[in-house]
């Protein structure tokens, strides 16, 4: 791999916890092993905002209340925009979509009818998205998507981790597909690459899973701690329930 260049009046990049898309043994485990932890407190999925906490947590990182820009979670001068996705089969999939925001183009552009010139709408979408890039690179140095592909009836895992990158306009096309929503293309592959919903303004990316995707599954699963032994960890007493009394509505 060529040497990483110095430039003067520039921060070093990618100083994170482990090289881009290099995903070491030892976080499959921190993060396994917080998965584990949810089962057997009770919890039968895991969603975004669950994900966000475990993969900052697994890293010795910073999760945030509210994104910034599209960082979730942050490591030093590292952040990651989080996400985790279903699938039947996390190991055999080769790309993944990847809701990515609401970009509203009538709020952010004032296109009032997002038909009339799709490819203006498209454009339009992509900068809202390259704008929330601009944010997060802001405050930090490095970052990257990190996705979690995850079944948890087999209790099947994938992680992968790519750049947050930016997107050059020009470079795809748009077209109106079936259920009214705008399809973006590139334009020199023709290969699907966006999906923008007028309706909710949702804007999903499709994301491609490396070969080199880490893979890991759990081959045990944990019974549910029981309610009592909880309570009893805790200490718990009665004396903790308190009743409240509203003011009547005659005073």
């Amino acid at each position: 791999m060529p040497k990483e260049l110095k430039l003067k009046g520039t921060a070093r990049r990618r100083r994170g916890p482990h090289p881009l898309g290099e995903l070491p043994p030892s976080l499959a485990v921190e993060i396994g092993k917080r998965i584990v932890h949810r089962i057997a407190v009770g919890s039968a999925d895991i969603s975004g905002d669950d994900f966000g906490k475990i993969f900052a947590d697994s890293i010795s990182g910073q999760s945030y209340q509210r994104p910034l820009g599209i960082a979730d979670v942050s490591w030093e001068s590292c952040a990651w925009s989080v996400k985790t996705v279903q699938s039947n089969h996390p190991f055999a999939e080769k790309q993944v979509r990847i809701i990515s925001g609401r970009n509203s183009p009538a709020y952010s552009s004032g296109i009032s009818d997002p038909f009339a010139d799709v490819q203006v709408t498209g454009s339009a979408v992509l900068d809202v998205w390259n704008a929330r890039v601009n944010e997060a690179l802001a405050s930090h140095n490095d970052l990257r998507i990190f996705i979690m592909i995850r079944n948890m009836a087999t209790l099947e895992f994938t992680l992968s981790e790519t750049e947050a990158i930016r997107y050059v306009a020009s470079e795809y096309y748009w077209q109106k597909n079936k259920r009214n929503n705008l399809d973006g293309y590139d334009c020199e592959t023709r290969s699907h690459h966006f999906t923008w919903q007028p309706h909710g303004s949702q804007f999903t990316v499709i994301h491609h899973v490396p070969t080199s995707a880490y893979r890991f599954r759990i081959v045990r699963r944990p019974g549910v701690v029981p309610e009592d032994y909880v309570l009893k960890m805790v200490c718990f007493d009665e004396s903790w329930i308190e009743p409240v009394t509203m003011p009547s509505e005659n005073t």
